[in-house]
């Protein structure tokens, strides 16, 4: 189904790099859909090895506490970017033009303050599990079969940074649209009324069926 956001775009600076960082988040948010996937596989061949060969898959454990950064971190700029995050759109939908834009712009500066103290956080945890002159570069490992932790704790930061840019771009965006009092502002999402949202269902499904 579409959306309750849309995102507009144009030739300005501000829209291709948010094009551009959109492609990122892509690719990010894919790696987080792999991830899930790839679980499932363990889990098919975990149970499967314990039912029929009394074997289960060694490390089953570890290797989902190794995949949890990519499904919980990796996807979280990619849906910043299109509005999903929960919000209160009751309350955001009921302003218009400088008022709307201000409160998105305390908003967004309140998680992006947030966000670079959590990337500070994170890349001190991933700090003390790195080592070049510990075995396979780590400090510490998982329980069962000694997986190295750092490649999980480096998710974070490098998630979060991705998400301090997006804020950022939509800051610019949003102090843009401040500014000239734009009513269709680019690069960041703008609740749909009814009408529209039901125009993105409908060519969403036409779309699919072809």
């Amino acid at each position: 189904m579409a959306g309750a956001s849309l995102v507009l775009s144009d030739d300005s600076a501000v829209s291709r790099l948010d094009r551009a960082l959109y492609r990122l988040e892509g690719v990010l948010a894919l790696m987080s859909g792999l991830a899930v996937f790839s679980l499932m596989l363990l889990a098919v061949g975990s149970v499967s090895g314990r039912n029929a060969f009394n074997m289960p898959l060694p490390g089953y454990v570890d290797w989902i506490e190794q995949a949890m950064p990519l499904i919980a971190f990796m996807g979280i700029s990619f849906t910043q970017r299109d509005g999903g995050h929960i919000r209160m759109d009751i309350l955001v939908g009921a302003l218009k033009g400088r008022a709307l834009y201000t409160a998105e712009i305390v908003t967004t500066l309140a998680i992006l303050l947030l966000m670079v103290l959590l990337v500070w956080g994170t890349w001190a945890h991933f700090d003390r599990s790195f080592d070049f002159n510990a075995p396979m570069w780590s400090r510490d490992s998982s329980m069962d079969i000694a997986l190295p932790l750092w490649p999980a704790k480096l998710l974070a930061p490098v998630a979060f940074s991705v998400l301090c840019l997006r804020l950022l771009l939509q800051l610019w965006a949003y102090g843009r649209a401040f500014v000239t009092n734009d009513q269709t502002p680019v690069a960041v999402p703008m609740i749909a009324d009814a009408a529209t949202q039901a125009a993105m269902e409908a060519e969403h499904v036409s779309g699919a069926d072809e």
